[in-house]
């Protein structure tokens, strides 16, 4: 049997009020809910854990369905016929906020969500579709409806270990899942000494059981009293919320591990995105007659696919477990840009998986499955286990890659590994592959960020923007995939220069800054078992350590203003105000010292030779650098069209970097100087 897909069109309206984007003129927007049916049987869904188990209609097919929207010209002859495929992070819309500098939204439908055009005066087609099961409704999140794995029609129970960290004081209550944006896997048993509950000041500290009679099953409810000005709480069971009275105390980090309930195919999420895209590139009508909406003036010639962190993740999990090859054997997309995934791979195809959960961190939950080997695209054999494997082992159908990461990912996503072999030597890339490191600049570099503030780090984030880099990396994706004219070579920190380090030797290079507290290295990787079935899509929880020094991870070398050095700079770090970092520190109270998150780092540099001189900063001073803002400008200005020459810029984004330098970009930096 064959998969059939059925596209539910829900809406179609025009977008941004009609407004033009140069050549390809206005846009239109189709939302609807794209309807699945799968053989359980077939090769195409090999291996997907638990389907099996799920019911099957009377031709014998698992059913599912996601939501989906399509951003199209309205006059299809404009159209550049490629799709861009946004992979929604959790559910949410982000190309446009990172290519196009604009507003966030899950329901872009207002001039202001078109931001600078460029997507749309490329004339794509962007496409938006769920593909994460274990999501739940709320702001706009784009959801996949799955099924759930039964036995014999039975719940299916098996162990689960959440984590949670707070960041607030008096919290009492979090669901099961960890994440309030996330489904939990009810609890078979409300009694807590059947689970246990641990908590640690740092990742590797030893663990302190809290007792069953000092937490509960429960989720706390508050909401106004009788008099309508006091306010009243119950305490309510639930087989989905975690409850501790004494409120979770702040940076800690709470381990819960129960048994639970009703798994659902989680893996089908990656046949959700291949057969819609399928459709959208290769068919003229679904399975009920329906024609492809954009399946207009000669159709779709190419597809591309974006996502990052964790869809990044996704990207490289779909084209390992070879997804980018549809169900007739035919390459689904043509080029991939997966951005800030680090070394992972997905948490997913498992029983009890929890796909919003992030990859491990120094601090955060460390020893998740998603970094596991193979980390880079070239084969390489694992020294640890002796298996050779590699991202790319599809050789008919693997697409091409442009694979871009911030500084943080060697702190904290074991980035270092995308490009070296298991024990930290540089690695030859693919022909089809090309990496950039955007140096000194952090996970997330919101386009749209105006004052940074610090939260629970010791400083502020980094502020670098970025954003000038996606768009000209999409340009030469399409380049290389249309016309065979290769992107700019690759640019990351080897160790054969000397760009890339092991921790000891970054802390040498780094400069001795006054009252700025060092990390002690990247996040490590050490070797877990996660039990004989793991591959089967089966977890032994909590996993066994193996070797606890696992694989190496390394970081950039830095300039003598602790800037990273081997990387594709930004024009800000190009000619820098501050040392921009790839980590942060949490502050005292939120597990002090431990790396934050993906946060990076600002340090301003000192303004004048005089505060210099006071504080003993050992890095120049802004005045002694540029002498005046016009100064800075200029500097701007020379590093921007060094990147253009080199075409990892486009000559539109030259007067945005101007712009932003005005008045020495005072809103992200925070400076006196006139």
């Amino acid at each position: 049997m064959n998969n059939h897909i059925q596209l539910e069109i829900t809406e179609t309206q025009p977008f941004a009020g009609g407004i033009a984007f140069g050549e390809t003129g206005s846009y239109e927007r189709i939302k609807g809910i794209a309807h699945y049916s799968v053989d359980p049987t077939a090769p195409a869904q090999a291996g997907i854990t638990d389907l099996h188990n799920a019911f099957q209609n009377s031709d014998g097919l698992v059913e599912f369905s996601a939501d989906f929207m399509i951003l199209r010209p309205v006059n299809a002859s404009q159209s550049n016929r490629r799709i861009f495929y946004d992979w929604g992070n959790r559910g949410n819309i982000r190309s446009l906020q990172f290519f196009n500098d604009a507003i966030g939204s899950n329901d872009p439908i207002k001039p202001k969500h078109a931001g600078n055009g460029f997507l749309f005066r490329r004339g794509y087609t962007i496409v938006f579709s769920a593909w994460q099961g274990d999501l739940l409704a709320g702001d706009g999140r784009f959801l996949l409806k799955l099924p759930l794995a039964m036995e014999d029609g039975h719940s299916i129970t098996g162990q689960v270990r959440s984590e949670f960290i707070l960041e607030h004081e008096g919290i009492t209550s979090q669901p099961l899942s960890g994440w309030s944006n996330t489904r939990s896997y009810p609890t078979i048993s409300l009694d807590t000494s059947k689970a246990i509950l641990t908590r640690r000041p740092y990742a590797t500290a030893p663990r302190e059981v809290i007792p069953p009679d000092h937490w509960m099953f429960a989720r706390n409810e508050g909401g106004a009293g009788l008099d309508g000005v006091s306010k009243q709480t119950a305490i309510v069971p639930s087989n989905s919320n975690i409850y501790l009275p004494g409120s979770f105390e702040p940076g800690y980090i709470y381990e819960l591990i129960y048994t639970a309930r009703d798994p659902l195919i989680l893996g089908l999420g990656h046949v959700a995105v291949r057969d819609l895209i399928s459709f959208l590139k290769y068919g003229k009508k679904d399975s009920a007659g329906t024609t492809n909406p954009v399946a207009r003036a000669g159709g779709i010639e190419k597809a591309y696919g974006w996502g990052r962190s964790q869809t990044g993740r996704a990207i490289r999990d779909f084209i390992y477990n070879g997804y980018n090859t549809d169900s007739e054997g035919r390459q689904v997309f043509d080029g991939v840009l997966p951005h800030v995934s680090g070394g992972g791979l997905m948490w997913m195809n498992h029983r009890f998986a929890n796909v919003v959960s992030p990859a491990g961190q120094e601090h955060e939950v460390r020893d998740n499955c998603a970094d596991r080997f193979p980390f880079a695209y070239a084969e390489t054999t694992d020294h640890l286990t002796g298996r050779c494997d590699s991202i790319l082992r599809h050789p008919d159908t693997d697409p091409l890659i442009m694979h871009t990461q911030t500084a943080t990912e060697y702190w904290q996503r074991r980035g270092s590994l995308i490009h070296t072999d298991t024990e930290g030597n540089d690695l030859a890339l693919p022909d089809n592959v090309r990496i950039y490191i955007w140096g000194s600049s952090e996970h997330y570099a919101d386009p749209m960020l105006k004052k940074p503030s610090k939260g629970p780090c010791q400083n502020f984030p980094n502020v670098v923007r970025t954003s000038m880099f996606f768009r000209a990396t999409l340009d030469n994706l399409d380049s290389w995939a249309t016309n065979g004219i290769k992107p700019p070579e690759s640019r990351y920190p080897k160790r054969a220069d000397g760009t890339l380090l092991t921790a000891a030797e970054w802390r040498v290079q780094f400069p001795a800054i006054p009252g700025v507290m060092l990390t002690r290295g990247p996040a490590d990787l050490p070797l877990f078992d996660f039990g004989p079935e793991f591959d089967n899509g089966f977890l032994q929880e909590p996993p066994v350590l193996v070797n606890a020094m696992g694989y190496p991870t390394q970081v950039p070398a830095v300039d003598e203003d602790g800037n990273d050095k081997g990387c594709l700079l930004a024009p800000m770090v190009m000619a820098p105000l501050a040392t921009y970092t790839g980590w942060n520190l949490r502050a005292r109270g939120q597990g002090h010292g431990a790396k934050y998150k993906f946060s990076g780092s600002t340090i301003p540099f000192p303004e004048t030779d005089f505060e210099r001189n006071i504080t003993g900063d050992p890095r120049s001073s802004i005045e002694a650098r540029y002498g005046n803002k016009e100064g800075y400008v200029a500097a701007i200005r020379e590093a921007a069209k060094h990147l253009i020459e080199e075409r990892y810029m486009l000559t539109e984004d030259l007067e945005r970097c101007v712009d932003y330098a005005q008045d020495w970009d005072r809103d992200r930096h925070q400076l006196t100087l006139l």
